[in-house]
């Protein structure tokens, strides 16, 4: 039998068995509508107003009904980012985010420009990291969103967003005393919740996107962190439910599955981390010592411990992709959500990384059953595979060529 072996766990990862035996009871006897005011339904509802509170604590909330459940991080991303802007509009049009977003951040902002906002793209620096002071540069009197995701699901870039949040609190103060609205601050977390410290005070945020099944929970679900006090408006209308902020019958199986997730994370994140960094290195070290021409893409330090980015000159990303699969061993070409795209990442682009280098990357996200092994037959298998596809490659003779000029 093919060994399996799964190394993108930034598209998603498998549901934890822990969290699956919390979630069964709501999937079988404890079926009630939330909003039932018999015993039925109280006992979905109890439910999850418990979940609720264990996420706020989480992300060190200060109040429970800061945490509005979605069914993912899209939804999140959207609640945020429309919500804010339909309730700010009148006080101004203007939105700033960085060039690398996920599409489920940069497609609602184009989606915005045709309604009449304006749009702000900044630029990212060669490991796709955001300059604070591009953030500064570009606020305008009419900007009411600054939107910059935490970590980057293709290179894992993390960016600095408590910085990015005290210079955003300073500013704010300014335009108080001016009578001017504030500037919210949005962070698209989903890549970084349960796998490094996410605390929400310390990176001063007024919203907060997540989904649950990028660390070993369920899909279909998510939350939006939204702080107390800010402007927002419903992406959903229909009944009273999450305090009149989400619209729609709790997916409570998904809520409770949430919930354990977090609390698995609580535990295990830290060691978690360790080992990961120990065979993140392994790979990054064994790749730049078996394969010419192949460049390592992220920051250096500031990254998340799973995640490996590299450009293998010569060689498109798709066809090592689908040759390693043939071999057992599942990773990607970038976002789950831009699969079978033939452009190169907007991200590496963004870094400055060429074209035709882009068009030959590859990401492999690391989990918690990954094991050294592993790592040592994908070091087996990956230089083979290049070795191979490169013979085949007009791109990689076009390399040779320049080398013999």
């Amino acid at each position: 039998m093919k060994r399996r072996i799964y190394f993108d766990h930034n598209a998603t990862t498998p549901l934890d068995s822990q969290v699956l035996e919390v979630m069964l009871p709501y999937l079988k006897e404890e079926f009630g509508n939330p909003s039932s005011v018999h015993s039925f339904g109280q006992r979905t509802r109890q439910a999850i107003e418990q979940a609720r509170e264990i996420v706020a604590k989480f992300l060190n909330a200060q109040e429970v009904n800061e945490i509005v459940f979605t069914s993912g991080g899209t939804e999140s991303n959207n609640f945020a980012i429309k919500g804010i802007s339909y309730a700010n509009r009148e006080k101004g049009n203007h939105l700033i985010i960085s060039s690398i977003e996920h599409h489920a951040v940069l497609n609602v902002c184009q989606y915005l420009e045709k309604q009449g906002f304006q749009v702000t793209y900044l630029p990212v620096d060669k490991y796709g990291r955001v300059n604070p002071l591009d953030i500064e540069k570009a606020i305008k009197p009419e900007t009411i969103l600054v939107t910059i995701m935490h970590a980057n699901n293709e290179v894992g870039t993390i960016q600095p967003i408590s910085e990015i949040g005290q210079l955003l609190r300073r500013i704010n103060q300014q335009r108080v005393t001016s009578h001017q609205s504030p500037i919210y601050f949005h962070t698209d977390a989903v890549q970084t919740v349960g796998k490094v410290k996410v605390d929400v005070q310390e990176l001063n945020v007024d919203l907060l996107s997540l989904s649950a099944h990028k660390f070993y929970g369920p899909k279909g679900i998510g939350a939006l962190y939204i702080r107390k006090g800010t402007r927002i408006h419903s992406l959903l209308q229909g009944g009273h439910h999450e305090k009149n902020r989400r619209a729609g019958t709790e997916n409570v199986a998904g809520i409770v599955g949430l919930a354990e997730a977090c609390k698995l994370a609580i535990s295990e994140m830290d060691k978690e981390a360790t080992k990961l960094l120990f065979l993140r290195k392994k790979l990054e070290e064994g790749i730049n010592k078996k394969i010419p021409y192949a460049h390592s893409n992220g920051h250096p330090e500031e990254r998340l411990p799973n995640t490996v980015n590299f450009s293998f000159e010569g060689l498109e990303g798709e066809s090592l992709i689908l040759s390693l699969d043939f071999e057992g061993i599942a990773a990607s070409t970038g976002s789950a959500c831009t699969s079978g795209s033939l452009e190169p990442s907007h991200i590496l682009l963004a870094m400055g990384v060429p074209a035709e280098i882009a068009q030959g990357s590859i990401r492999f996200s690391l989990g918690r059953d990954n094991t050294e092994e592993e790592i040592d037959y994908l070091l087996e298998i990956l230089p083979k595979t290049v070795s191979r596809l490169r013979s085949m490659s007009p791109l990689w003779e076009d390399k040779l060529k320049s080398l013999k000029r």
